[in-house]
């Protein structure tokens, strides 16, 4: 069963944190460059990628694959925002609005796979 991503309040999160992600990296330092601004940017477009390439599959199983991979690359954006913090690259105010965003996204996630599963 195919299912609209782009009507999906997941995608829309994810999209919206992808965004976050892009404006909280562009003050990182030069030398981040390659480092953890390339990599919370792109593990950052997986969250909504995985979400928006599995909704095209043909069964729920698959469909939740991809499911559990955007929610690998929460948990991985998650510990990579926690180390840029303790690098003092933004400030600490805003890692507390995008950790919530995280965390609420990993629920949500969540949720829509046992849904999906029943």
């Amino acid at each position: 069963m195919k299912h609209n991503f782009k009507n999906s309040n997941i995608w829309k999160l994810s999209i919206e944190l992808a965004n976050d992600v892009y404006i909280l990296t562009d003050v990182f330092p030069k030398s981040e460059e390659f480092g953890l601004k390339s990599q919370l940017r792109r593990c950052s477009v997986s969250v909504a990628s995985n979400i928006a390439e599995g909704s095209s599959r043909s069964s729920n199983k698959d469909f939740n694959r991809f499911l559990e991979i955007s929610l690998g690359s929460l948990y991985e954006l998650q510990t990579q925002i926690i180390i840029s913090s303790n690098r003092n690259y933004f400030e600490l105010s805003k890692l507390e609005i995008i950790e919530n965003k995280i965390t609420e996204l990993q629920r949500m996630v969540s949720g829509f796979q046992k849904n999906l599963m029943l």
